[in-house]
């Protein structure tokens, strides 16, 4: 079968001397679902990226239905008929779905006023081309995070792209949302789209894919067909080793509790109840997961634990010591905590990688300081970054470079194991694997159970389930503000689990 898309020998490089994609060749079907994996760092989002018209290519060329192409910005691929969906979702919340779907590209009468009406037509019309059910008078701000999702690729489809780009697709979905959705993105396949998408879920491409392509180290390893392969040889392919996917978790008796939480609740400035009496306790030893739909107070309960909001009933403690209103840099002192926005919470982009790696630890330990904690041990910090380097394998030029010069993955790994070497009891994570590949995967959750080895108290939220079920001693569930069930890993299942974040139900 013919490609539609055509890339050969793509070369990108970014400044100084960081080649991202060496000398790349891959061809793309019309009417196929081609999935693009690889470990973080290997270069399948700058390749899609470049096909996009976000980064320039160094060398190579691009050709689509066999003609040569070069785009210097998205809005020309677009006008090409490619369009591209990225992880955040870019609406405006207080909008209709019409409105997000035409905005840009409204239809009007002669005197240029906005045509309801024949908007409307044609976003109803795409909608049941998508055959989805959104409805287009329904607000942004009222839709779950999946139909947000829906509303992206409708604009896509509004603007008749045949080719989609889609990012991490099912970051956002819960375990039964994504059947439909692939079932929706094989009708777009079907009436001839071409649908390409970067995903780290290896179930899923070998299940929704026609083809697959691997990348290692900026280069393709291979193309090869969905229905031919598993798994496990893809993640091998990626990362030029056997990877392990069963549980890595040994049963052990946990210790006294860590951390406890009793009766904690918020009320936003609304008046809106986002925590509502929450009480659970972590002990020396256990790792526990929280599972729920995003948007039912995990973001609240980290917060009010960190200190970046503050509890309106309730309390919480670290081995007996109070935290509720202390300030941050006291409850540093006793958590490690690893945020799931690593661009706004976990990280200073702009500062040098070396000033991300010792953050909170030059405040915490005085190996970093001299001069009575006025000056910094240059010395240390670098030996520590070295350190935090090998450990967690980041890949990475000098520790000068701004922190934006890393892949997102290895910005990641830097975090982790900037959070992971403090000498904190508690441990709190919230999505730490959140774009990583599988092998990075593999080594963090070696690294998270270390901690259960040494003795620490863990609580790990995470939207991937088979993560929580892979590491977690026990599983708790959150809908609308509550704990609603409170299981052990081995007397539960995915789809208990998976039920109970949609309806709450009781466990």
């Amino acid at each position: 079968m013919e490609n539609i898309i055509e890339m050969t020998g793509i070369v990108k490089v970014f400044p100084p001397n960081v080649v991202a994609l060496d000398n790349v060749s891959a061809g793309f079907r019309r009417g196929e679902i081609h999935a693009i994996v690889g470990e973080n760092g290997a270069g399948k989002s700058t390749l899609m990226k470049v096909l996009y018209g976000m980064e320039e290519r160094n060398a190579g060329e691009i050709f689509y239905s066999g003609k040569p192409v070069f785009y210097h910005e998205p809005g020309e691929a677009i006008a090409d008929g490619i369009g591209m969906v990225h992880q955040e979702i870019l609406l405006i919340p207080e909008y209709t779905v019409c409105q997000n779907v035409v905005l840009g590209v409204e239809p009007t009468h002669i005197l240029g006023v906005l045509d309801d009406e024949e908007a409307r037509r044609r976003v109803v019309e795409k909608i049941e081309e998508f055959q989805s059910n959104l409805q287009p008078e329904t607000l942004v701000e009222d839709l779950s995070v999946a139909a947000r999702q829906k509303v992206e690729i409708l604009k896509l489809l509004y603007r008749n792209v045949s080719i989609l780009i889609l990012d991490e697709p099912t970051a956002v979905l819960t375990p039964q949302e994504i059947p439909q959705f692939f079932n929706e993105l094989r009708r777009l396949r079907d009436n001839g789209k071409t649908i390409l998408f970067i995903s780290h879920h290896l179930d899923e491409v070998v299940e929704l894919s026609d083809r697959i392509t691997v990348m290692r180290k900026g280069e393709v390893v291979d193309t090869v067909d969905a229905a031919g392969t598993s798994k496990r040889e893809l993640a091998s392919m990626m990362v030029g080793r056997e990877v392990i996917f069963t549980s890595l978790r040994e049963e052990k008796k946990p210790g006294e509790v860590v951390f406890s939480v009793s009766g904690l609740s918020y009320r936003n400035p609304h008046g809106h109840q986002q925590l509502k009496e929450i009480s659970f306790d972590v002990r020396a030893g256990e790792i526990v997961g929280i599972a729920g739909v995003e948007g039912n107070g995990q973001y609240e309960l980290v917060n009010t634990i960190t200190g970046l909001l503050d509890a309106s009933g309730g309390s919480f403690q670290v081995n007996g010591t109070g935290l509720t209103h202390l300030p941050i840099l006291e409850r540093r002192k006793r958590i490690s905590y690893v945020s799931q926005d690593r661009s706004r919470m976990g990280a200073s982009r702009t500062a040098s990688i070396i000033e991300n790696t010792i953050m909170s630890h030059h405040r915490l330990n005085r190996n970093f300081t001299r001069w009575k904690g006025i000056l910094l041990n240059f010395k240390a910090a670098r030996q520590f970054t070295e350190n935090v380097q090998e450990r967690f394998s980041v890949n990475m030029g000098s520790m000068d470079n701004p922190f934006n010069s890393l892949s997102g993955g290895n910005q990641q790994k830097i975090i982790l194991g900037r959070e992971l070497s403090l000498d904190a009891p508690f441990v709190l994570l919230d999505q730490p694997t959140r774009g990583l590949d599988v092998g990075s995967i593999e080594y963090v959750h070696h690294q998270i159970l270390r901690m259960r080895e040494q003795g620490r108290a863990v609580l790990l939220l995470s939207a991937d389930l088979d993560e929580l079920f892979r590491i977690s001693d026990r599983i708790l569930v959150m809908h609308r503000g509550k704990i609603v069930a409170d299981h052990k890993n081995e007397d539960t299942t995915l789809e208990e689990v998976g039920i109970q974040m949609l309806e709450g139900a009781e466990g």
